[in-house]
């Protein structure tokens, strides 16, 4: 029985100093790398030099280069600067007797005008004459129209032309064929809410426009 004891112990203190070794050996190593690592320079970054080419202008040929520059044809470039320079429209309301006297003024005109050229009445509310960029059409009078989307013309009383984009199909958010681009028209006119517009197509593409004021 004592015999397995003093071999139980002696066992036990040899391990206890092998692990004692290992830790020592380990420790040495590793403060050893260290060392080494923070004394190895560290190797310096290579310069590559630029492309001069990247600093050269760009070359054109002799036949671009004598070119115009070209204007930008894009519509919401053309959109924002109608925005921008158009001037902002004053508030007027109309009675509810000077819509009605607008109204009945271009039903005669109408009437005056004849059946040579399809015709149609168009009321100016408060927000079409101040806010809106579109003139919506009425439905029955699409079939004289393009069956696609085209740029019209507005000809007033004094034969001035505006230039509007004709949409044939209704979206989501106008339920109707619609002139839009018009605020140009709108400017030079002064609209109120309550004046009343009769458009006369005389051509495929060509509104003859003619406006009947609120406060006659």
């Amino acid at each position: 029985m004592a015999e397995a004891n003093s071999y139980e112990e002696q066992r036990s203190r040899q391990m206890e100093e092998n692990k004692r070794k290992l830790d020592e050996l380990r420790l040495h190593k590793l403060s050893a790398a260290v060392r080494q690592a923070s004394a190895k320079p560290t190797p310096a970054k290579l310069l590559v030099p630029r492309n001069p080419r990247l600093n050269a202008p760009i070359r054109r040929s002799g036949r671009i280069a004598s070119l115009p520059e070209q204007p930008d044809y894009r519509p919401a470039k053309a959109q924002r600067n109608e925005r921008a320079e158009l001037p902002d429209p004053v508030s007027v309301y109309a009675t509810d007797g000077e819509r009605a006297y607008a109204v009945s003024k271009a039903q005669e005109l109408k009437d005056r005008l004849g059946s040579d050229h399809p015709t149609f009445i168009k009321p100016l509310s408060h927000g079409y004459a101040t806010k809106s960029y579109h003139v919506s059409i009425p439905m029955h009078f699409i079939q004289y129209l393009p069956v696609h989307d085209e740029t019209m013309v507005l000809v007033d009383e004094m034969n001035n032309k505006f230039d509007v984009l004709y949409s044939c199909k209704p979206d989501v958010s106008h339920r109707r064929p619609m002139l839009s681009r018009w605020r140009g028209f709108v400017a030079e006119h002064k609209l109120a809410g309550g004046d009343c517009l009769v458009f006369q197509l005389i051509e495929r593409r060509k509104f003859k426009v003619y406006v009947v004021r609120a406060s006659s």
